[in-house]
């Protein structure tokens, strides 16, 4: 049976007089706390510190930091605004390496930013707009497409958060569930997602708020639940797309991927194109972020002297012949091992 969705209320991104309002994730699912931001430093700090994280919500976050740093410097130094902004941008560019959706971002404000003679802040201002609305358009379409590759599958299982708390709005792999969900149940497991629990703490606070029921799973129990047949799909989302089709996404992705392949479970990547880096041939060269130990290591551990250490990267690369599909807004890319995804800049 067909239903509506509900009104989505969940928003990782809120700009409104100037200011952009950062939802902080780290404190989710106990306290929401919006933090207001007027300075893109301030904005390159919360992409660091992963008040807001998703590979297209950080893209859209620099996209409105670049908006609000010419507007503090134009205003302010007309003669050095344009080094003040380039200094700024160079902040954002080393705020997280692996979402190509930041520097894509700030590519285009880069571009717009050159076209312009006069006054740059209202335009800027609007293209910041724009690619956020573009982003929420996007994964609408993308929610469509892959709704309609699941059919009538039944069990979903999804890592890491790559919903609306990830994106402009509606989401990549929850965007999907979501549209999916809106024409018939579905059985939906959210993997716990460690170091940083973003299943735990985002995805199943996200869907609740939606009005969706999903299980929380240790992410050690996605084998068993593969083998008992219980999981026809996982739906994961992208920080980088090389051009082979390989792909990058939050750690443990791959390990899935192999689970999958085993089991006989299908894979589906959901992400825009503005994830893809076509200058990229093959995810061998895509850089994986190294978080710091200390987010990961007890403090019983973190002591000088210890003999105990932590590896903390945050994202694996699944190759491409791991993926049954990789959908985006431009369309859905069936067994991308064999055509890649670099047609899709045409």
């Amino acid at each position: 049976m067909s239903r509506s969705p509900n009104k989505l209320n969940v928003h990782a991104l809120k700009w409104q007089d100037g200011q952009l309002s950062i939802l902080d994730q780290r404190k989710l699912p106990e306290q929401v706390q919006y933090n207001h931001y007027v300075t893109a430093p301030e904005v390159a700090e919360a992409i660091t510190d992963m008040q807001v994280r998703g590979a297209p919500a950080i893209g859209i976050a620099a996209a409105y930091a670049v908006a609000l740093s010419v507007r503090q410097h134009y205003v302010t130094d007309k003669a050095a605004w344009k080094s003040l902004l380039a200094a700024d941008m160079a902040l954002l560019a080393a705020s997280r390496p692996t979402a190509v959706n930041l520097f894509w971002a700030l590519n285009k404000m880069q571009t717009q930013l050159d076209s312009i003679a006069g006054n740059p802040i209202a335009a800027l201002q609007a293209l910041a707009e724009q690619i956020h609305q573009q982003d929420i358009t996007a994964n609408q379409t993308m929610g469509t497409i892959g709704a309609d590759i699941l059919a009538d599958a039944q069990g979903l299982l999804t890592h890491c958060n790559a919903g609306a708390l990830a994106t402009g709005g509606y989401g990549t792999a929850l965007g999907v569930i979501r549209s999916a969900y809106a024409s018939q149940t579905r059985q939906v497991f959210a993997g716990e997602t460690r170091p940083w629990l973003q299943g735990a703490r985002l995805t199943v606070w996200e869907l609740s708020e939606d009005a969706i029921p999903a299980t929380l799973i240790a992410d050690s129990a996605a084998a068993i639940l593969m083998q008992q047949g219980k999981i026809d799909w996982v739906i994961v989302g992208a920080d980088r797309i090389a051009a082979n089709g390989d792909v990058a996404n939050k750690i443990g992705t791959y390990a899935l991927a192999v689970l999958a392949k085993y089991h006989g479970v299908k894979l589906m990547v959901v992400a825009p194109t503005s994830t893809i880096d076509f200058a990229m041939a093959a995810g061998s060269q895509i850089a994986i972020e190294q978080r710091a130990e200390s987010e990961f290591l007890p403090d019983c551990y973190a002591q000088a002297g210890s003999l105990v250490s932590a590896w903390n990267p945050v994202f694996d690369v699944t190759p491409a012949e791991l993926i049954d599909v990789i959908v985006t807004e431009r369309g859905a890319i069936f067994e991308p091992a064999k055509s890649g995804v670099a047609h899709l800049s045409d």
